[in-house]
């Protein structure tokens, strides 16, 4: 079912409901000036079978009104029913519809990439801390010799 059909039945069901409650109001609101114009008469029914009549028919409104209330009900459930299995099949033609990825770049190669990228950005900050932070010279760095000082320093061999 495609999304206008939704939408058009959607707006039809609001249109009944609306209706419904339209027809409801104005029963409601006859029977009130059926009750008062019933008072106002001084007089009270003659015949037993009207009144009976009468009791039967506003009985029967309430049946009727019960039955439009869960009429009502049930649509909204069995309608959000729909919505669930349309919001189901939506994603399985999604999935069925998916086209694989095709990766330009492989995984494999960003791993590489990424470690390429990371010993240069070390690389660079070594230079940068010891020839220009520390007074040396940047190349100098990079030499095991220098490396093996650091390390004689810090266990104080001698």
């Amino acid at each position: 079912m495609t999304t206008t059909n939704q939408v058009e039945k959607s707006n039809e069901e609001k249109s009944t409901r609306s209706r419904r409650l339209e027809v409801t109001a104005e029963e409601k609101s006859g029977a009130k000036k059926n009750d008062t114009a019933e008072k106002k008469q001084s007089n009270p029914p003659v015949n037993k079978e009207e009144s009976s009549s009468s009791k039967k028919a506003s009985t029967a409104k309430k049946q009727r009104r019960k039955r439009s209330a869960n009429a009502e009900a049930e649509l909204d459930e069995t309608l959000q029913q729909t919505r669930k299995q349309q919001k189901k099949k939506r994603k399985e033609e999604k999935r069925k519809n998916k086209k694989p990825r095709l990766r330009i770049f492989p995984i494999w190669l960003r791993l590489i990439v990424v470690a390429g990228l990371s010993v240069v950005a070390f690389a660079a900050g070594l230079m940068i801390g010891y020839g220009i932070i520390g007074d040396g010279e940047p190349g100098d760095a990079l030499k095991w010799e220098t490396w093996q000082h650091i390390i004689d320093i810090v266990k104080k061999e001698n």
